[in-house]
């Protein structure tokens, strides 16, 4: 169902944001301060932490295996490690001078398998580049060599959500002992699957974490490997084995898309602030007579580019099998995720979705040599992977304990995401306020969507942004955020995974490597461009006044239109349910 507000509405609130400047709570972390604890130092050495007993948490062979003082960022850290059993390993780094009483976790991306401590959504956060937090991670209980991790029972539930929780109470634990004094607030944060992992949190240990932030989440796990990802993959190639569609046509698809839909919000800078309001007819690039081939797609891949954008359905009904697909903007994005280079390179969709369904996706994993021509898009392939949507799924909208609990969660998008829809964000959202009413949701949750931002980081639109700043000042003062300043990242910026940021579809970090590179913080450019993103369903407008670059010139005004049902064959993963262990 669609519904648009009225003009009145329109009207008013316009009048409303641009008497107020159309920003509210948007500072720089600098000028926005976190409450200031107070330091704690530590209150015995770093090496006798490998003394803590850890077998009642993760059971026997549970241990810390180092603890040795290291610098980070030109901070002196004791960094421990160890493994909670089977084979959970995690990190912790707590600052040797400037632990300011707060914990952070940080999630992992892909199917994970590596310990990493950077921290995303980050950028220029005092607290944080000040070294004021203890951080924490895991590899989620198996390495990446393990491509068959799936295969055993308990490295699943590890993966699912065990690895993560346990993390969590372990670190709590290092940390009470090195300090003698508990961690006064805990966060966490994470992008990809690591917003699965934040989101799981909430919903299954709403007691773990006073403030959640999720980026990009993998929350519909199963049918995005297993099928999305599939689906890309499959349906850009051809009977001869070749892509159908190469990096080489998306400049051509964008700049379509770009003619038709950039000017909607008022603006042409490239960006599409509301894509769900761009209904661009992928037909009108088909090839006519006396075309140039440069110029225009081939039938076969006007074809192909509907059922790209469309996602996959269901043989036969014609049903969606997933929430929505990759949103009008992407396509740049779309080069090395489910588009290659060239007809005969690698793509990550591939690479991803290959993996989960032959060792984690189905309760009894295929035959040895399944591939991806073996995967039937039907009604009984879903029902299949249904059955372990309440072990690795985090759809649950029934967030009443954590809200009870006093937890804060923020949601965050790019609506260029190629790998993740953002739609997913937004039903997720919506459930959110239909389960527990919008006044309610609207007390403890905020979604924020990007126009032009890639996966996780990167693209057109600005991508670098401090969402931890904010979500501190949330839990810790009550000042609920409103307006979040985002800026434009630099060319090949390092992003928050160490790796360089995704321009033009450039796959994703948890992609790239099995390198742990050091701790590193997200840094803003020097008269960075910056603009406003505001919580769903409002965006930033240009106000016709001003240098398009500052955020001081742009108001906040509804999206054209807002969806309260996506129709899909998982419709009922986003009501609530019982997780299964």
């Amino acid at each position: 169902m669609v519904f648009t507000r009225n003009k009145y509405y329109r009207a008013i609130f316009a009048l409303i944001t641009a008497g107020m400047g159309g920003l509210s709570g948007h500072a720089h972390s600098a000028e926005n301060p976190v409450p200031a604890l107070s330091v704690i130092k530590p209150a015995t050495g770093c090496a006798t932490l490998t003394n803590i007993d850890l077998t009642g948490i993760g059971g026997a062979g549970s241990k810390i295996t180092s603890a040795a003082e290291t610098t980070q960022n030109g901070a002196a850290f004791c960094m421990v490690e160890g493994t909670l059993a089977p084979a959970i390993g995690f990190r912790v780094a707590l600052p040797m001078a400037s632990w300011r009483q707060r914990f952070l976790q940080v999630g992992c991306g892909g199917l994970c398998g590596r310990i990493d401590l950077q921290a995303g959504a980050a950028a220029g956060c005092a607290p944080l580049n000040s070294n004021g937090f203890a951080i924490a991670s895991t590899n989620m209980g198996h390495t990446q060599e393990e491509e068959d991790f799936g295969n055993d029972a308990q490295k699943r539930k590890d993966f699912a959500y065990r690895g993560v929780h346990l993390t969590a109470v372990v670190s709590k634990k290092i940390i009470e002992a090195f300090y003698h004094h508990p961690a006064a607030y805990a966060y966490f944060d994470g992008c990809s699957d690591g917003g699965r992992e934040a989101l799981m949190e909430a919903q299954r240990y709403p007691q773990d974490f006073n403030g959640v932030i999720a980026g990009a989440a993998a929350m519909n796990f199963q049918s995005q490997n297993a099928l999305y990802h599939a689906w890309q993959a499959v349906t850009n190639t051809g009977s001869d084995g070749k892509a159908i569609i190469t990096a080489a046509q998306l400049p051509l698809i964008h700049q379509a898309v770009l003619a038709h839909c950039d000017a909607l919000d008022g603006q042409k800078d490239g960006l599409i602030a509301d894509p769900q309001a761009c209904h661009f007819d992928v037909s009108s690039l088909r090839c006519k007579a006396g075309d140039n081939a440069s110029s225009c797609l081939s039938g076969l891949q006007v074809a192909t580019l509907r059922r790209l954008y469309d996602g996959p359905r269901a043989e036969g009904s014609g049903q969606k099998m997933i929430v929505g697909g990759p949103q009008f903007g992407s396509e740049l994005a779309w080069a090395g995720v489910f588009i290659p280079q060239s007809a005969n390179d690698p793509i990550f969709s591939r690479n991803i979705a290959l993996p989960a369904l032959k060792t984690i996706s189905f309760v009894n994993n295929p035959p040895a040599g399944y591939t991806l021509k073996d995967l039937r898009f039907t009604r009984e392939t879903f029902d299949a992977l249904r059955a372990l949507h309440p072990l690795y799924d985090a759809t649950n909208p029934d967030l009443s304990a954590f809200a009870a609990a006093g937890g804060k969660l923020i949601i965050w998008h790019g609506w260029a995401d190629p790998h993740i829809s953002p739609l997913n964000s937004v039903a997720y959202h919506t459930a959110v306020g239909k389960t527990l009413g919008e006044a309610k949701r609207d007390s403890f949750e905020r979604l924020y969507l990007l126009p032009g931002m890639y996966h996780c980081s990167g693209g057109e639109g600005p991508s670098l942004l401090d969402l931890l700043t904010p979500m501190v000042n949330w839990v810790e003062r009550g000042q609920a955020p409103q307006a979040i300043t985002t800026w434009q990242a630099a060319p090949q910026q390092k992003n928050s995974f160490g790796q360089p940021m995704m321009e033009k579809g450039t796959p994703p970090p948890e992609a790239a490597g099995h390198q742990q590179p050091p701790m590193r913080l997200e840094t803003i450019p020097a008269n960075a461009a910056s603009r406003p993103v505001f919580p769903y369903p409002d965006y930033a407008v240009y106000s016709g006044k001003g240098d398009v670059n500052r955020t001081d010139s742009y108001v906040r005004k509804p999206l054209h239109q807002t969806y309260d049902t996506y129709h899909w064959l998982g419709e009922d993963f986003y009501t609530p349910y019982t997780f299964i262990e």
